[in-house]
């Protein structure tokens, strides 16, 4: 009877095998054709829906718990956590084209020097740290933070590429417009004085708290995950590294000034 019953259960897990088989296959398929028609609608921009991705940006700064519960709501309409529209990217493109070019002029950058200052800013700053912390981010929350019961379910890596976009564009805002303002009125490039010091690092702490705080809430919106609030913890640091710059007079301000002209000559 026991023998009998051995190649049942040997076809069954072989069946089994396969459609798991299949069913990757079949996510990689529409993985491949999500990026596909993502990069082909970046050609054409009559496809793009610009009044909602300004809307999404308008709702990061003021209740971006709202921007995630549209990305719940494309999960269910088109079975997909990432953006399906460039909208969103293309804005934050003419975003950090302006405010680098703002910040060109007001360190009296030429045109050459501007021009170079974009490249690093797109390429480098941009696109370069984007992958590298979206890619890092993809792999922590799909190999530490899933729940045991979700294996049928990831983090998308366009998801992941999302949130980071999310989170990185109130930063831009306050560090790469806001910022340009105080740049040699209040926070004084060649000034050690604490109002310089204070105003430019208090910018700093409320940019890099909305990065983070944006990043957890992209996280903790996906219901497969787990202790998504581990990605706070940098809040301590955060104000740790505060505390120590206000003390010691650093003044963050100033050295990316000093750093984005040390780029370009």
């Amino acid at each position: 009877m026991r023998s009998s019953m051995l190649p049942m259960t040997t076809s069954s897990s072989q069946r089994q095998d396969n459609d798991s088989m299949n069913s990757r296959d079949a996510a990689r398929h529409t993985a491949s054709a999500k990026r596909y028609k993502y990069l082909r609608r970046l050609l054409h921009f009559k496809q793009m829906d610009f009044e909602f991705a300004m809307w999404q940006m308008l709702y990061l700064f003021t209740s971006p718990q709202r921007v995630y519960r549209n990305f719940h709501y494309r999960k269910q309409t088109k079975d997909q956590w990432a953006r399906d529209d460039p909208a969103f990217l293309v804005l934050l493109s003419i975003w950090l084209c302006v405010s680098t070019v703002g910040f060109g002029l007001v360190l009296d950058m030429g045109i050459v020097e501007t021009f170079k200052l974009l490249l690093w800013v797109v390429f480098i700053d941009c696109i370069g740290v984007g992958l590298l912390l979206s890619t890092l981010m993809w792999i922590i929350t799909n190999k530490y933070l899933m729940k045991h019961d979700s294996k049928d379910y990831d983090v998308e890596w366009g998801y992941a590429f999302d949130v980071h976009l999310n989170a990185f564009y109130p930063l831009l805002v306050i560090l790469h417009f806001l910022q340009l303002f105080f740049i040699n009125h209040v926070v004084v490039i060649n000034s050690d004085g604490f109002l310089a010091y204070f105003v430019g690092d208090t910018l700093w702490l409320i940019a890099i708290g909305y990065y983070i705080y944006i990043t957890f809430l992209g996280y903790s919106a996906l219901p497969f995950l787990k202790n998504t609030v581990i990605l706070l913890y940098p809040f301590a640091l955060l104000g740790l590294l505060y505390i120590l710059s206000i003390s010691l007079g650093w003044n963050f301000t100033r050295g990316l000034c000093r750093f984005y002209t040390y780029r370009v000559n």
